[in-house]
C-alpha cells in the first residue's frame, strides 16, 4: 500500500488529435448547448405560463425538458474543455458530483418516458376516461414519484463508485465521469459495484423499458381498430413524437451500455455517448415543438 498514491484529480482525455478540426467541433458543440438551452428554458417558460398548454403531457414534457437541460449544463462545458485543451481536470469530487448528476438525469428520464407512454396509452385506449384519470393531482403524483425513485436508485450506484480506492491511474478515456471508466480506475475490488449497478439497471432501465414497449403494443392493436384511415392517422400523430424520442433515448443507451463492448472502440463508445448527452436533448424539444400546433400558437401569442 505504501507504493499506492491516493488519486484527488481526475483527467479526461475527450476526443484527442483533433487538429485543424478542433476549432470548428467546439464551435458546433458550444453552438447546439446554447441552443438546447435556449430551447428546453422556453419550453419549461412556456407551460409555465401559457393556458393552453395546461394538459398533462405537456405537464410532463415540461419535466423532460428540465432533465435535459440539467443534463447539458452538466456535461456539456467539461466536453467543451476537453475539445479546447485535449483533455481537462477534474477534482475526484467533482468526478462524483457530475456522475450522481448524470445519473440522475437519465434514470428520471426513463421513468418521464414511462409515465407520458400511460398518458398516450390511455389517451387512445380509454378517452372516454381519460381526463377524469389524467387529472392535475395525479400528474403531479406521477411526476413526483418519477423524481423520488430517480433520486432513491441514483445514490446506490454513486456511492459504491465514491467509496472505491483510486489510487495511481486518474486518466479517463471519456469526455465526462461516466460510471464504468471510473470504476476502471479503482485499484479496489469493483465486484460488488458492477452488481449492485445491474440490481439497479432492472428497476430503472428494464422495466420502463418493458411498459412502454406494453403500452405501445396495447396503443397499436387498438389504432388498428379505427376504420378511417384519417382517424388512424390522427391517433399515430398523438403519440408518434414520444415514440422517436423513446426510439433515440433507449437506442443509445441500449448501444453504450447492452450492446458487448469488446468490438467497440473506446472512440465509438464517446460518439455513441455523444447522441444522449449532447444530440438528444438537443432534439427533443425540438422532436415535440414542431409536432405540436399547441405549442406553436403559444409561441405566436407571446410574440405578437
Amino acid at each position: 500500500m505504501n507504493n499506492h498514491s491516493m488519486v484527488t484529480e481526475i483527467f479526461l482525455l475527450g476526443f484527442q488529435h483533433l487538429d485543424n478540426f478542433k476549432i470548428l467541433i467546439f464551435s458546433l458543440i458550444l453552438l447546439i448547448h446554447i441552443l438546447t438551452v435556449y430551447e428546453n428554458a422556453l419550453v419549461i417558460a412556456l407551460v409555465t405560463v401559457s393556458r393552453g398548454l395546461q394538459s398533462p403531457m405537456f405537464f410532463f414534457l415540461q419535466q423532460l425538458s428540465f432533465s435535459d437541460l440539467l443534463l447539458s449544463v452538466v456535461i456539456v462545458p467539461t466536453l467543451l474543455s476537453t475539445v479546447m485543451n485535449e483533455g481537462a481536470k477534474i477534482s475526484l469530487i467533482g468526478c462524483i458530483v457530475q456522475l450522481y448528476f448524470f445519473a440522475v438525469t437519465e434514470s428520471l428520464q426513463c421513468f418521464l418516458l414511462t409515465v407520458m407512454s400511460y398518458d398516450r396509452y390511455l389517451a387512445i385506449c380509454n378517452p372516454l376516461s381519460y381526463s377524469s384519470l389524467m387529472n392535475h393531482t395525479f400528474c403531479f403524483q406521477l411526476i413526483a414519484i418519477s423524481w423520488l425513485l430517480a433520486l432513491s436508485f441514483t445514490p446506490v450506484t454513486v456511492i459504491t463508485a465514491a467509496t472505491q480506492e483510486f489510487c495511481n491511474q486518474n486518466t479517463i478515456n471519456h469526455f465526462f465521469c461516466d460510471y464504468f471508466p471510473l470504476l476502471e480506475l479503482s485499484c479496489s475490488d469493483t465486484s460488488l459495484a458492477q452488481i449492485l449497478v445491474m440490481a439497479t439497471t432492472t428497476p430503472v432501465v428494464l422495466i420502463p423499458f418493458m411498459l412502454i414497449i406494453g403500452s405501445y403494443i396495447c396503443i397499436a392493436h387498438e389504432i388498428l381498430k379505427i376504420v378511417s384511415s384519417i382517424g388512424r392517422q390522427k391517433a399515430f400523430s398523438t403519440c408518434s413524437s414520444h415514440l422517436a424520442v423513446v426510439s433515440i433515448f433507449y437506442g443509445t443507451l441500449i448501444g453504450i451500455y447492452v450492446v458487448p463492448t469488446r468490438n467497440q472502440s473506446q472512440t465509438v463508445k464517446k460518439v455513441i455517448s455523444l447522441l444522449y448527452t449532447v444530440v438528444t436533448p438537443f432534439i427533443n424539444p425540438m422532436i415535440y415543438s414542431l409536432k405540436s400546433a399547441d405549442m406553436k400558437n403559444s409561441i405566436k401569442n407571446i410574440i405578437l
